[in-house]
């Protein structure tokens, strides 16, 4: 998918006539070169979204992987120290630190489940059963803030591991809610708010001009219908022609997309320049109603996006991320650093096999303050 290659539908003025824009003329061309502009970087996030996801799969988990395997045999080679006569009292006060450091890690967030028995080896406490606490633990925790937020009670035996079961349960719980509320307000007399003269006026009034909005959409759809039909043509080719073009008509349709199909009307030379400059202000006020809102669901579609790739690189949502480009070079970097960490490792799990070059390396190690002190 390309980034648009049509020109911004914009209103100018006659060059012979010295006359300006009018408010609504000119909000027009705001909007258009705005969503002009918001559409180009939405096609860019989606096809880097692409480009992302290619390399996370074909680059960085392969070498992540390869990094947690290295990290996993160095802690199975200090488990062997550990046991080794070898190795003195304090080298293994420093074994015991490093693999306490990291197997709960590698086990957790890797799925090394081979290290299951080195963990419960360096611990008071058996992995799995402090497993079951944790997630009994945030259970309750969850339970507690999703029946506070919802004034719903839930069932005891819930299983928040699973989102699925989770969803359900909670639709369930809410239906029944809104089931007994329903009940409750049937049995209370209802007292109704009578609407001011003026509030039923802006709403009659909102509820015309949405409707003068789609109506314009719609007359510009009809248009493009009218001369695009391909039924109408015995040129075969043309026909293809006009399939391919009615069909990006609909899809524009569908989506409310007023700026793509009035870039199809002058595509297909349906309308110009002139036409556009004589727009009435009446009909470019529903114009640019409808434009607003187009713009408005770019701008929520690029968020989205943008707030998929902060979570994904660790960033508050607050920081603004500059361009879709930044988000390849900030994975270019994680892939480089993994290699240059798993070439690291490598190179000292292979200097560990031999015992006197770890007990020197472990006679500089030195445990952390507040880890010596706990």
């Amino acid at each position: 998918m390309n980034a648009s290659n049509n020109q911004t539908v914009q209103i100018t003025p006659k060059k012979a006539e010295k006359t300006t824009l009018s408010a609504a003329q000119k909000r027009f061309n705001s909007l258009t070169k705005k969503i002009d502009a918001e559409r180009n970087r939405l096609i860019e996030w989606q096809e880097i979204t692409q480009t992302y996801n290619q390399k996370l799969s074909s680059e960085y988990e392969p070498q992540l992987n390869k990094f947690i395997d290295i990290k996993s045999q160095l802690i199975f080679l200090l488990d062997e120290a550990y046991d080794s006569r070898a190795f003195n009292k304090t080298d293994k006060q420093k074994i015991h630190y490093i693999i306490c450091e990291h197997t709960q890690e590698l086990i957790a967030e890797f799925d090394r489940e081979e290290l299951k028995p080195i963990f419960n080896k360096y611990n008071d406490f058996d992995y799995d059963e402090m497993l079951t606490e944790s997630q009994a633990e945030i259970s309750d925790l969850m339970k507690e803030i999703v029946e506070n937020m919802f004034n719903i009670e839930l069932d005891e035996d819930l299983d928040f591991s699973s989102p699925e079961e989770l969803h359900a349960h909670l639709q369930d719980k809410l239906r029944e809610k809104m089931d007994s509320d329903q009940k409750t307000q049937a049995q209370e007399p209802v007292k109704e708010r009578k609407k001011t003269k003026k509030q039923l006026e802006n709403e009659l009034r909102q509820q015309e001009e949405e409707a003068l909005a789609l109506q314009s959409v719609r007359e510009v759809y009809r248009k493009l219908a009218a001369a695009l039909h391909p039924d109408r043509e015995q040129d075969l080719d043309e026909r293809l022609r006009k399939t391919e073009l009615m069909q990006r008509v609909n899809a524009a349709y569908s989506k409310k997309d007023l700026l793509m199909l009035l870039e199809m009307q002058l595509e297909i030379e349906q309308i110009d320049a002139k036409h556009l400059t004589q727009i009435a202000d009446s009909r470019l006020k529903y114009f640019n109603k409808i434009l607003k809102e187009q713009l408005e669901e770019l701008n929520h579609e690029v968020d989205q996006i943008e707030d998929r790739f902060r979570i994904m690189l660790n960033m508050p949502y607050y920081v603004s991320l500059s361009s879709p480009k930044q988000v390849i070079q900030s994975l270019n970097r994680d892939i480089n650093s993994v290699k240059q960490e798993s070439k690291l490792l490598k190179t000292q799990l292979e200097w560990f096999h031999d015992p006197a070059t770890l007990k020197a390396w472990l006679k500089q190690f030195k445990i952390p303050k507040k880890a010596d002190q706990g």
